[in-house]
C-alpha cells in the first residue's frame, strides 16, 4: 500500500509539473479550448515518453528519506516541487519539449515563446506561431507630432469623431488596426505577426534561414487611412518600410523612429511620427552586421536604378521614333510613365498584374460590379484647380476604398486578366475632352468590348469605315469615350498609330504594327516582370466583406422609416406603413442587383403579379428604386427627396394611404456595397 500511495503521489506531481509548465509556458496566451486540451494531450504523452513518473519517484523517495525523515505527513506540495527544481528536473522537461518542438517532431507547438524572455523584451501578444515557419513582429507603439490635429480634443461621450486606421501588407499578408482616435499624440499600440515566407511562394515545408532572409526584399508597406466622423476617407501616408535592419540589430530585435510623409503635393513634408518596434521569430543562429544588410539594400537600389535607366533610354528612342511617324502624334495621350502616390515615376505597365478575386468573385462581371462600387473622386491640387494626376498603388486604393478613374480601370483590368481575358487599359479622353482610362477586352474572334470602370457598364465597339460611301447607314456609338492614344497591361504596351486618333473609327488590331505601334515586350519585362523592381507593391489579394447583409439591410431600413415619419409629421400627415408592401418590394431590388451585375432582367413578371395582387381595385401604386454605394440614411434620404418621383411618393396624401420602403445591401469584397432602396405607396383614387 506504501508503495502505491507513492505512485500515485508521483502521478499527481507529475501532472502538477505539466500543469505548471502550460502556466508558465503559455502564461501570457489565450488559446481556445480544443487547443488547450489538444497541448494537454501533448505534454502529458511526451512526459510518459520521458518515464518521468519513475525519476519523480525516486527523487521523492530519497528526498523524503533524507530531508523531511519522521515529517511526511507535513511535507507540502510546493515545498516538494521546489526539490524537483533543484534536482533540475523541470529543466530537463522543458529542455527536452522545447528541443523537440523547435526540431519540428511529431508534436509540433501551435505557439513560440522564448524561454529568455525578459521584461525588457517586446510584451507578448496572443497569436499563433509555428516555430517551424519564420516571422517578423511589426509593432506600432504610438504616435507623435501629428500636428494637424493638436487642437483636437477628446470627443464628448457618444459623439463621433475622426480616426486613424493603419494598414499593413507584406508578401500577400494584409493587416489593419483598430480605429485610433485623431490625436497630435495618437495611442496606437498595435502588433502584426508577418509571415516571411507563404505556401503560395514554393516555400512550405521549409524555414527561411539568414542569406533567406536576406534576399527577401519585399518592403512592409504601411498605409494610413483618416476616416472623418461624416464618413469621408483620405490618404494620410502611404511608406514603404525596409525591415531588414533587424537581421542586423542585436537579439533580432530593435525599435526606431519612423517619419511618416504626406501623399501627392505633401509627398516630402512629414504627416506624422510613429514608434517601430520589431523582432524576429525564432531568432537567426546566424547575425549580419550593419555592413553587410546595407550593401545588400544598395545592391538591389543600384539594379533596379539600372533597369529604369535602360527602360528610360528604350522609352526615349521609342518616342521619338513614334514622332517620327506623324507630327500630329504630339498631342495624343500616349502615357509611358505615370506618379503615384508618393511622387514617384513609375511606368504604367507597373500599375497592373493580374489579379485573381478567388471565391469573392464569381465572374468578370461580377468584377466590373464590384469595382464600379469603389468611390470616385478626383484628386484636386493645393488651392484648387485642376486636378492633380496620382495613379495610387493598388493597396493604398484598395484600404481607402476611393480614387481616381485611373485607379479604378487598373483594378479591373488586373481582375480580368485574372480571369483570363486579354484586358488593357485604355488612355484618352471623353466626349468633353477631359482625360480618361477606361477598359478594353478582344477576344479570341476579334470582339472588342469597352469596359466602363466607374459604373461597370459594357459596350461593343464596332469601328465606322471612314471610307464608306456616305448613304451608307452607320450606327451611332453608345460609348462615352472620343479620343484613344495609348493602351497598355503587365506585359504590352500599344500607341496609337492610326491616322484619326478617334475611338469611333479605331481598329483594335494591336499586332498590326501600321495602326498601333508597340514597346517591346523584353524593354516591359526588365522592369516591370516578376522580380524586376521588388521596391515596388504587388497586387494585394482582396479582403472579403465583413458586413452582415441582412443586418445592416435592416438597420438601414428602421433608419430610413423613422425619416419619412418626422417628414410626414412636419407636415401635418399620418405616416402607416404597409409591412407585406414593403416585402414585395424585395424580388424588384434582387432583380436591379441582378441586371446590373449580368446585363440581364429576370423576375419582372413574377413582381408585377405579385404588386397587382396586393393593390385593391380603385387604388393605385407608385415606386420609386434608387441605388448607393453607401449606406448613410441622411444621405441616402436627401438625395431621395431631390427627385420629384420619390418626394410625390414620401408626400403622398389621399384616402388609405399605406407606405412600404425595402432596403437591401449587396456586399462586395473590400466592404463595397450596393444599397438599393425602394420606396413605393399605394392610395384610392379620387376622382
Amino acid at each position: 500500500m506504501r508503495e502505491a500511495a507513492k505512485t500515485n503521489r508521483c502521478v499527481v506531481y507529475s501532472r502538477n509539473i505539466a500543469d505548471k509548465f502550460q502556466r508558465d509556458r503559455f502564461l501570457k496566451m489565450s488559446l481556445p479550448p480544443e487547443k488547450i486540451t489538444e497541448l494537454k494531450q501533448i505534454i502529458h504523452s511526451q512526459l510518459n515518453q520521458m518515464d518521468i513518473q519513475n525519476r519523480i519517484r525516486d527523487i521523492l523517495s530519497d528526498t523524503i528519506q533524507q530531508d523531511f525523515m519522521g515529517q511526511s505527513g507535513k511535507v507540502g506540495e510546493e515545498e516538494l516541487l521546489h526539490k524537483l527544481k533543484q534536482q533540475g528536473l523541470v529543466d530537463d522537461i522543458l529542455h527536452q519539449l522545447q528541443f523537440r518542438g523547435q526540431q519540428g517532431g511529431t508534436t509540433p507547438a501551435t505557439h513560440f515563446l522564448d524561454r529568455d524572455d525578459k521584461v525588457t523584451q517586446l510584451p507578448t501578444k496572443k497569436v499563433n506561431i509555428d516555430p517551424t515557419r519564420r516571422y517578423v513582429y511589426f509593432q506600432i507603439k504610438g504616435g507623435k507630432a501629428f500636428l494637424e490635429h493638436i487642437d483636437e480634443s477628446d470627443p464628448m461621450p457618444g459623439q463621433v469623431s475622426s480616426f486613424f486606421m493603419f494598414h499593413i501588407y507584406f508578401r500577400g499578408q494584409r493587416f489593419k488596426s483598430r480605429p485610433i482616435p485623431c490625436a497630435c499624440e495618437p495611442q496606437i499600440d498595435e502588433g502584426f505577426l508577418l509571415e516571411l515566407h507563404k505556401e503560395s511562394s514554393g516555400e512550405a515545408g521549409k524555414m527561411a534561414d539568414a542569406s533567406t532572409m536576406l534576399s527577401i526584399s519585399d518592403p512592409i508597406h504601411i498605409v494610413l487611412i483618416k476616416t472623418e466622423a461624416s464618413g469621408e476617407t483620405s490618404l494620410v501616408s502611404s511608406n514603404f518600410f525596409e525591415w531588414r535592419t533587424v537581421l542586423a540589430s542585436s537579439g533580432n530585435r530593435m525599435s526606431m523612429m519612423l517619419e511618416l510623409k504626406g501623399t501627392g503635393n505633401e509627398s516630402k513634408v512629414p504627416c506624422g511620427v510613429i514608434e517601430i518596434m520589431m523582432e524576429l521569430f525564432p531568432k537567426s543562429t546566424k547575425n549580419f552586421g550593419q555592413d553587410v544588410v546595407a550593401a545588400q539594400i544598395s545592391l538591389e537600389k543600384s539594379r533596379q536604378a539600372e533597369r529604369e535607366r535602360l527602360f528610360l533610354v528604350y522609352a526615349k528612342q521609342w518616342w521619338k521614333e513614334y514622332l517620327q511617324i506623324r507630327p500630329a502624334h504630339q498631342d495624343r495621350l500616349v502615357k509611358i510613365f505615370a506618379q503615384d502616390e508618393n511622387m514617384v515615376n513609375r511606368p504604367v505597365n507597373s500599375f497592373v498584374k493580374p489579379l485573381r478575386g478567388g471565391r469573392l468573385l464569381d465572374s468578370a462581371r461580377h468584377a466590373a460590379r464590384f469595382v464600379s462600387l469603389i468611390h470616385h473622386e478626383k484628386v484636386q491640387s493645393l488651392g484648387g484647380g485642376s486636378k492633380t494626376e496620382q495613379w495610387t498603388n493598388a493597396h493604398a486604393f484598395l484600404c481607402r476604398n476611393k480614387g481616381d478613374c485611373e485607379d479604378h480601370a487598373i483594378l479591373l483590368c488586373s481582375l480580368l486578366l485574372g480571369f483570363g481575358l486579354d484586358a488593357y487599359v485604355c488612355v484618352g479622353t471623353k466626349s468633353k475632352g477631359a482625360v480618361h482610362a477606361w477598359v478594353v477586352t478582344i477576344s479570341i474572334e476579334g470582339t472588342v468590348v469597352f469596359w466602363e470602370s466607374l459604373n461597370g457598364h459594357r459596350y461593343i465597339h464596332l469601328p465606322i469605315d471612314p471610307n464608306a460611301p456616305p448613304m451608307d447607314k452607320q450606327h451611332r456609338p453608345k460609348y462615352p469615350y472620343k479620343t484613344i492614344g495609348c493602351v497598355f497591361n503587365h506585359v504590352s504596351f500599344y500607341a496609337n498609330n492610326q491616322p484619326s486618333d478617334s475611338v469611333e473609327v479605331c481598329k483594335f488590331n494591336l499586332k498590326n504594327e501600321a495602326d498601333w505601334k508597340s514597346m517591346s515586350q523584353d524593354a516591359v519585362l526588365s522592369v516591370c516582370g516578376p522580380g524586376a523592381s521588388l521596391a515596388w507593391p504587388s497586387m494585394p489579394p482582396l479582403c472579403c466583406s465583413s458586413l452582415d447583409s441582412a443586418l445592416v439591410s435592416n438597420d438601414l431600413e428602421q433608419q430610413l422609416r423613422v425619416m419619412v415619419y418626422e417628414h410626414r409629421r412636419d407636415l401635418g400627415l399620418t405616416t402607416n406603413f404597409d409591412d407585406q408592401l414593403s416585402y414585395l418590394l424585395t424580388p424588384a431590388l434582387a432583380a436591379y442587383e441582378l441586371e446590373r451585375v449580368t446585363g440581364i432582367s429576370a423576375g419582372n413578371e413574377e413582381f408585377q403579379d405579385s404588386i397587382k395582387q396586393a393593390v385593391p381595385d380603385g387604388h393605385t401604386f407608385k415606386g420609386y428604386p434608387i441605388q448607393f454605394s453607401h449606406r448613410n440614411a441622411k444621405r441616402a434620404f436627401a438625395t431621395c427627396l431631390k427627385s420629384p418621383v420619390c418626394e410625390e411618393i414620401i408626400n403622398c396624401r389621399g384616402d388609405h394611404v399605406r407606405l412600404g420602403v425595402r432596403v437591401k445591401v449587396y456586399p462586395y469584397p473590400e466592404n463595397a456595397i450596393a444599397t438599393w432602396i425602394m420606396f413605393a405607396c399605394k392610395y384610392k383614387s379620387v376622382l
